[in-house]
Order: structure tokens, then C-alpha cells, then sequence
């Protein structure tokens, strides 16, 4: 059995990521499963109301719905997201989440190398 050190996931064996974390209420929960020089790969659990502030990140985004739904506001727009939807965020656009129902998704951050 191989386990990363990071992430305490076994190599070479399927994970369920919807099963990565739990719901906790009135929360949202996060658990980073990759973090590699090229991006992350981060699973969270929102409970219903729950959200994350307008931000924005200096690279490109794309979210997975594994469960629930979720209200996004991306560069002003409104987008709504579900169970099984992939949602692609550009780097620099200012977003913002939050859970109409309880939902999970996996988050998926990657840096791009710049030429020059």
C-alpha cells in the first residue's frame, strides 16, 4: 500500500470523492487532495446557505458539482450550477459561491506557466 503524505489517499485505488467530506452545519468544509506545482485539487461540502465571498485567483478554475446545487456570480453573471455540471471559472474574473442547497465539488486549480 502506497499513501501519499499529503493527502493520506492510498495510489492506484479509486476514491469516491463525494465521500471525501462531510456536511457540518452551518459550515463549509474543505480537504486539499493534490497540491503539486502545476494546481490542486480540493473537495468541499457547503451546507445550505453557506458561501465563499467575491474573490478572485490568479489562475483558471473549474468547478464539479458532485452533489446539490450552487448559485455562482462570475464577473457579474449569474450562473447556476448542479449534481454532474462543470462550471470553468477564467483566472483574474472576480466569483462568488453559494449553496441554494447543501452540495459538494470538487475544485480544480490550475497554474499556467507564463512565456517570457
Amino acid at each position: 500500500m502506497n499513501i501519499d503524505s499529503v493527502n493520506k489517499l492510498e495510489f492506484s485505488k479509486a476514491h469516491n470523492l463525494a465521500r471525501l467530506v462531510d456536511y457540518a452545519p452551518g459550515a463549509v468544509v474543505s480537504r486539499e487532495i493534490v497540491n503539486k506545482s502545476a494546481g490542486t485539487l480540493t473537495v468541499f461540502a457547503f451546507d445550505a446557505g453557506q458561501g465563499i465571498s467575491e474573490h478572485s485567483a490568479p489562475f483558471d478554475a473549474i468547478v464539479q458539482v458532485l452533489d446539490g446545487e450552487s448559485d455562482w456570480t462570475i464577473g457579474g453573471e449569474e450562473v447556476k450550477c448542479s449534481t454532474g455540471e462543470l462550471l470553468i471559472m477564467p483566472a483574474n474574473i472576480p466569483h462568488a459561491v453559494k449553496a441554494n442547497k447543501a452540495f459538494k465539488m470538487l475544485l480544480t486549480m490550475i497554474k499556467v506557466k507564463e512565456n517570457g
